[in-house]
């Protein structure tokens, strides 16, 4: 990771960082496939949710908004920089924030359920035709104990 990351908030009822936290999400719907939220959908629960963002310089890198109860809405890492610790950076925010962690991914979007596994996310159950477009999805849940210590870690680098 970069030295020069800098963590910013849009707390709820914020949406200074909104507009890039869409055309970062555009951009890797465009070449991946996936987060296809609409952008009226996507705006409004942004407003609605905390959302966890890093920069460097002015460049986002990646983003996670999350309701009160600990819930991802969206979690979006830049393509370029993936691999680099930034979404697990992201899940740590959360996860220090809140008592439980859990999301919604895809059945098909491979590099997200591994990366969700990756950091100690268990699947709870699929939910057959759970997105707008009739797509699947598997609910996820962050492990407990040793693995919230493990994610703590990325916050204080």
């Amino acid at each position: 990771m970069s030295v020069n990351v800098e963590k910013r908030v849009d707390a709820p009822g914020s949406d200074t960082y909104a507009r890039e936290a869409w055309e970062l999400k555009e951009r890797i719907r465009q070449r991946e496939d996936v987060l296809k939220q609409r952008r009226g959908f996507f705006m409004d629960a942004y407003r609605r949710s905390t959302t966890h963002l890093l920069f460097e310089d002015d460049r986002l890198l990646g983003f996670a908004s999350t309701r009160r109860d600990g819930y991802i809405l969206f979690l979006a890492v830049a393509p370029e920089v993936r691999g680099e610790g930034y979404g697990e950076r992201l899940v740590a925010e959360v996860a220090t924030n809140h008592r439980s962690v859990t999301c919604h991914a895809r059945t098909t979007n491979e590099p997200a359920l591994d990366f969700y596994k990756h950091i100690g996310f268990t699947v709870k159950r699929r939910i057959d035709n759970y997105y707008e477009d009739g797509g699947d999805a598997y609910y996820l849940k962050l492990g407990e104990g040793g693995l919230r210590d493990k994610l703590s870690d990325f916050m204080r680098r």
